[in-house]
Formats: C-alpha cells, structure tokens, sequence
C-alpha cells in the first residue's frame, strides 16, 4: 500500500509499541548523540516517549526514523536496531519464543501474535516450499521503508538465533522490497545472501531449521506466556478507553463530539470516562487537541487545501482561531509549519 492510499487516520492509530521507539533512541544514544538532538523537529518529548506503554502511532514512529536516518545516515540503521534488540524487548512475545520447543513453534507465535508489538506489518510462515517468511507491509512510507524492512528482517532473524543458537542468517536469503540501493553493503554485511527488487520482503530459511530446539524450551512456561500473550491479544483489540475515543475523534471528520456525547458513545457518564481517561494518564481535551493538531500538520505537508478550508474542516470557527490554536501546539503557524516542511522534503 502506497502513502497515497492512506488516509491521516491510518498514520494516527496506534501503530508501534514505544520500546521500538526507545531502542532507536538507545542505539542514537550510543553513537553520542544527545536527546536534544535526536527528538529535533520531530514534535516528540523525551519523558513522554519513555514513560508508559501506550503504543506510538505510525506519524510519530514514522517522524523519529526520518530524524534517526539523518543522523545515523542512512535507512540500514534499521539493520543495527533490529539486530541489537533483545528477545526480552518482545515482552510476553519474547518469553513465550524463549520458552518454545522448536523453531516451528516460534514462528507460529510470531505470525499470530505479532500485533501486540507493532501493526505495520504482517508475518507469514509458508512452508509450501521450503520454509519462506513473509512481511506483508500495512503501513508504509518512501520515507522509512527501508528502515523498517531492515528493522523486521534484523529482529526476527536475531530472535530465531537467539533461541537456537545457530547462525540463521548465514544460511537465510533475504529479498528486499526494493530495489538495491547505494548502501547495499550494509545489507550484505547483516545478510550475507541478500537480493533486490523483491515484490515483498520475505527471508528464505533451510526447512529443516523448523525442527530445531530451543535452547530454553520448558513446556510449563510456555505455557504460561502463551497464556499472557492471549490475554494482552485479547485486551488490545478490545483497546484502552484513551485508544477508542481517540479512534472515534478521528473518525468524526471535523464535527467533534463534546465530552458528555464521547460518555454517551462510550456507554458511560461523563465523570466515568473522565475517571478512565486520567486512569490512563490522558485527558479528553488533551486527545482532542492532538487529534485536530496530527490532522492539521498531515493536511498541511500532504495535501494543497488552503489553511482556511482545513481549518473549516477540523471544526474551527474561522481561521484566525485555527492559527492561534496551531501556533501554541506546534510552536509556529500553519503557513511557516507548511514552508518548512515543503522545504525540508524538498531536500530529502
């Protein structure tokens, strides 16, 4: 799927657990580079980004990778993360991998419950063939696919080693989904058998690797984490009271609903869900305010609708309002954020 096909509320939902934010933000770190320098420009604050595990939505991850790229110079950063992370950083995900019997088991887990940590990407086992691992993109941008490739390439294929003990990517061909670029030697230094100009990403395995041992297997807490990555399953599709309102507000298409209507939709009193809401750390208002200000940068960077129509069409009441609201949020006006911005893509 092409950033065209997207609408601003597929890049606004919750997208990424923030430990993959994090580890970026680790690796940046130990190049020497300081948190004032990492988060510039990208509208992201240090202690938000590290406290909690509300997950990120694709905008933010997608903000944090193009500022990371820059420094970092170039997408196979992606490489290093996904390489560096370790299994533990999956959470229940990660114990259960851990605690599995075999391969196969393994990547049963990851192809069912992937979701808990990231919704840009689906994994598939096919075993018609050999043994091939698909990614079938759910969210993408030119800006970070490649970083992101790399990042699910590097990741699960250091989860599979780490489990095993073997040297899996030795013996894996990856193919790209895209086509070989200047740094290719980046690529061939993680994956010595690597190819370009795939329609997807997938990583070829030898079949017999499915039967191989985990070097941790114990049946009992296996179980156990299986137990809790159903449960977690099970609780985000459900979603937060923070994540439904949120979805509802960018479903709403500028004719925002007030609290007591928001309690109405949620089946609730409005002094319930203004409990629920600080539970979770997160206000209505404050949800509002940055549904309406990810809506209005989105519109000014991705399409040409003048500030007035966007701003008529986030339910502001004229265009003046629409700025002063704007420039306190972001820290500029719209037409200085849209000049910006323009000018920073022209340069990408």
């Amino acid at each position: 799927m092409t950033m065209s096909e997207h609408t601003p509320a597929d890049w606004l939902k919750p997208a990424v657990h923030p430990v993959y934010a994090r580890l970026i933000c680790a690796e940046l770190r130990r190049q020497g580079y300081t948190e004032a320098e990492i988060l510039q420009g990208t509208r992201l604050d240090w202690a938000t980004l590290h406290d909690g595990n509300l997950f990120m939505s694709f905008e933010h991850t997608r903000r944090l990778i193009v500022r990371a790229q820059a420094l970092a110079g170039g997408p196979w950063l992606g490489l290093l993360v996904g390489h560096s992370t370790q299994v533990s950083a999956h959470g229940a995900l990660g114990y259960a991998g851990m605690a599995a019997s075999n391969v196969a088991q393994v990547l049963g887990l990851l192809q069912r419950f992937l979701e808990m940590r990231q919704r840009v990407a689906r994994f598939e086992v096919d075993t018609t063939h050999g043994l091939a691992l698909t990614m079938t993109e759910l969210l993408s941008s030119p800006e970070v696919r490649e970083y992101l490739m790399g990042h699910l390439a590097a990741g699960v294929t250091r989860v599979l080693e780490t489990v095993t003990g073997q040297d899996v990517r030795a013996h894996a061909t990856v193919h790209w989904p895209f086509a070989e670029p200047a740094g290719a030697e980046h690529y061939r230094r993680f994956f010595p058998h690597s190819e370009f100009g795939a329609a997807q990403l997938r990583i070829d395995l030898p079949p017999q690797l499915l039967q191989c041992p985990g070097l941790a297997s114990d049946p009992e807490a296996y179980r156990t984490a299986l137990r809790d990555c159903e449960r977690q399953l099970a609780q985000q599709q459900l979603g937060t009271v923070a994540s439904r309102v949120q979805q509802r507000l960018l479903d709403a298409q500028g004719h925002y609903p007030t609290l007591v209507e928001m309690a109405e939709l949620e089946h609730m009193s409005s002094r319930t869900l203004i409990r629920h809401l600080r539970d979770e750390g997160m206000t209505y208002q404050r949800l509002l305010d940055s549904v309406r200000e990810e809506l209005a940068c989105w519109q000014l960077v991705h399409t040409t609708h003048s500030i007035e129509a966007i701003a008529d069409g986030l339910g502001y009441q004229d265009t003046s309002n629409f700025s002063r609201t704007f420039r306190r949020l972001v820290g500029m006006t719209p037409k200085a954020f849209r000049d910006a911005r323009v000018e920073a893509l022209s340069q990408e």
